[in-house]
């Protein structure tokens, strides 16, 4: 068969559990045939040899498991970097573009900031913040060690040079306190979310989901233990659930945070909420 029929094929059967089927046959038989998805459109009609077809079955065939097109592909993009990842991490979303950009537009840009991101994951944040600032000294923490080497090595493969890395949870992995900023996507899906999708319940790293009955666990602990390892008047940027927004703005307060404001992603749903710390050690 030819492309166009291949791609025809497979967005239809990919229709039953994608709402981006099309899409995905494409990033599938290009990846099968190692080329761009541009040439697919130009060259519709070249058929395939029977090892390409048996590549590109291999993958369509893991696609209607569930699997995310991202796991397959080992890739995936966020904020125009190109990042590597293994199930040991989230899939990077574009929600959190919105938290990078509230960091990136709330704090001085040539000061050399020491800034904290808290389970790094894929290392999407913390490098993404380290390539657009290269003043900032950005350490990067996670609980697991997996996911610690998948940052390591998307910072090695990205060279971007300014990111440490720290192994432990949240922040008591971090090696000294004082930072000027911590920014973190932490866990805040409900225990039992009845709205999760299938295939994140599957396939993603619960570690990295679940955050208790209300899923607000994890930025309860760190609201708390962030107070002892900000300077007086640093930021904490918090993403949070799409209706988690009233209630971490409350927690943020409780916290003794103050300039507290809230960001809205693509959607419109309040995302991320940020706060000076009154850090008492140093008021």
């Amino acid at each position: 068969m030819s492309i166009s029929q291949f791609l025809s094929d497979a967005a239809t059967l990919l229709s039953s559990i994608s709402q981006t089927a099309r899409l995905d046959a494409e990033l599938l038989l290009a990846r099968a045939l190692d080329v761009s998805r541009s040439y697919l459109y130009a060259h519709p009609e070249r058929i395939l040899a029977s090892f390409e077809e048996n590549a590109f079955q291999k993958l369509l065939q893991q696609r209607l498991t569930g699997k995310p097109i991202s796991y397959i592909l080992g890739e995936q993009e966020f904020f125009s970097l190109k990042l590597k990842i293994t199930e040991d991490v989230l899939i990077p979303r574009p929600e959190t573009e919105q938290l990078v950009l509230a960091v990136l537009e709330r704090l001085p840009q040539e000061k050399t900031l020491r800034i904290v991101d808290l389970g790094t994951g894929s290392g999407a944040i913390a490098l993404t913040l380290a390539s657009q600032r290269p003043a900032w000294q950005i350490t990067a923490t996670d609980i697991s060690a997996k996911a610690l080497g998948v940052a390591r090595k998307n910072a090695e493969r990205l060279q971007i040079p300014n990111v440490i890395f720290a192994e432990g949870s949240f922040l008591e992995a971090l090696p000294s306190d004082d930072y000027d900023a911590i920014v973190s996507n932490p866990p805040y899906v409900c225990n039992n979310d009845p709205d999760l999708a299938e295939e994140v319940l599957r396939f993603e790293p619960h570690l990295a989901l679940f955050a208790g009955n209300d899923g607000l666990d994890a930025i309860r602990v760190i609201l708390k233990a962030a107070q002892e390892k900000l300077k007086f008047g640093g930021m904490l940027f918090l993403e949070h659930g799409a209706r988690q927004g009233e209630e971490v703005k409350d927690l943020f307060s409780k916290n003794n945070y103050f300039e507290i404001k809230q960001e809205r992603d693509i959607s419109g749903f309040l995302r991320v909420t940020s706060g000076r710390a009154l850090n008492m050690r140093e008021a």
